[in-house]
């Protein structure tokens, strides 16, 4: 008879694609020896896997393992070549205390202020996060983190828990929903006490999405009643959002005035140059072999989202090695390529002017004007050439639609592009970076 951990397995393949399953799921071996009915741990055969389990399916296969056993339990993706017996994750007593800690509490430990890779759109935050680590409950409490998805709050955020747990101090991660979840299950059961004790006498408590608490008045009193607890016991309280806590709709304005008491810093989407370091960093971590012209290409065609590096290279990884080629620029381009065909799927000249206009910080109508001024022609080109590469537009029909002459004048400007491109490889980046944010932009 399967295991309880292979039946969850068996269900999450019916509700991913097959891909997806062959490539990841599969993989995973669960172990039922030191899994525990609060606490499911699954092996991977890499960090690579490991990883992108953890981050795309581990609150799925939490759901489903309560549908079946009503137990909502942590779960954790470790790699094979750790000792079954010691899980450092699970043995560590500050972390596994009972089963009243609430679900996915364990830290990552991966997350550390040596992993992360710090630009300009991210020092600020991370300063004060590292500053916290060292003073915790005395600078900046509470700590609030904002900025978008997969920008690295989370990876912060841990960070000071894991300084803080090597220290022996009590340390609880939660998100809203868990803690949630936890509040319900004890108003429930009559069982209150608990969950204040659990809350309230941690030395850090680190709050994941707090924007969730938007329109939810009993758990924002709730929660009101705790932070004032930590705080006032000099305890470290760091909270991350998508937003600033004077954005965040529906939330009292007493937490509002709360979060802002300590320090707000925000983390923005990273420039080029810092998602070039963060995929040198995640190929060192992960072992995976890129040369700088692969690497580079990578850069430009990910989104904002730092955590689709963690994908494209399991991708790049998983089709090298079964088919037994390196990774070349050639090779990434054909594995990336559906993927790339996905995102410009909707992409018109409009949406090119408009995305090449606001970089470059000139009108639309000046590129499409006869201005001969330097930046404007430099402007135009790029707007035809991305429009002639990304769009099915013929070169008459580009011609037209920029005030040129004939198609001639788009063929030179075309070969002017690629002969910089050849030659220049900060240019070639550049076109490349711009071609993707034409295919991850919003038309308005």
């Amino acid at each position: 008879m399967n295991s309880i951990g292979k039946q969850v397995l068996n269900a999450l393949k019916g509700e991913i694609n097959e891909i997806d399953y062959q490539r990841y799921i599969k993989q995973l071996t669960y172990d039922e020896s030191e899994s525990k009915s609060n606490l499911a741990i699954y092996r991977a055969p890499n960090a690579l896997i490991a990883n992108w389990v953890r981050t795309k399916f581990a609150d799925k296969i939490a759901h489903l393992f309560e549908i079946k056993t009503n137990i909502k339990p942590t779960v954790s993706i470790l790699i094979q070549s750790t000792s079954a017996a010691t899980p450092s994750a699970v043995s560590n007593p500050t972390m596994q205390t009972n089963t009243e800690r609430p679900s996915g509490s364990l830290l990552n430990p991966s997350y550390t202020f040596q992993n992360f890779v710090v630009g300009d759109s991210n020092n600020f935050a991370f300063i004060a996060a590292k500053n916290v680590s060292e003073k915790p409950g005395v600078v900046y409490n509470p700590l609030f983190i904002y900025g978008g998805v997969g920008l690295g709050k989370t990876h912060l955020m841990q960070s000071v828990g894991n300084v803080m747990l090597s220290q022996g101090k009590t340390v609880i991660y939660t998100s809203v929903e868990q803690f949630l979840n936890d509040f319900t299950r004890h108003l429930s059961n009559r069982t209150m006490d608990r969950f204040k004790d659990k809350y309230r006498k941690c030395d850090l408590l680190l709050i994941d999405d707090i924007q969730f608490l938007s329109n939810k008045n009993q758990i924002q009193e709730e929660f009101f009643h705790t932070f004032d607890a930590l705080r006032n016991e000099n305890k470290q309280i760091i909270i991350t959002s998508d937003k600033p806590p004077k954005k965040i709709g529906g939330l009292e304005e007493r937490l509002k005035s709360r979060f802002e008491s300590g320090l707000v810093a925000d983390i923005q989407p990273p420039e080029l140059e810092t998602k070039i370091e963060i995929i040198k960093k995640k190929c060192e971590i992960n072992r995976v072999k890129l040369d700088r012209e692969v690497i580079n290409y990578v850069a430009t065609i990910i989104e904002n989202n730092t955590r689709e590096i963690e994908g494209i290279l399991s991708k790049l990884n998983a089709y090298s090695q079964l088919m037994g080629v390196d990774i070349t620029i050639e090779f990434a381009r054909n594995v990336l390529k559906e993927q790339m065909a996905e995102k410009r799927s909707n992409i018109t000249t409009d949406l090119i002017m408009d995305t090449v206009a606001k970089e470059l910080n000139i009108k639309p109508s000046e590129i499409r004007s006869k201005s001969r001024n330097s930046n404007i022609v430099y402007a135009r080109r790029i707007a035809i050439y991305l429009s002639r590469s990304l769009t099915p537009n013929s070169m008459p029909q580009l011609a037209q639609y920029f005030g040129m002459k004939d198609h001639t004048a788009v063929s030179h400007t075309m070969k002017k592009i690629q002969e910089l491109m050849k030659n220049d490889e900060d240019f070639r980046m550049k076109i490349e970076e711009l071609s993707n944010k034409v295919s991850i932009a919003t038309p308005e």
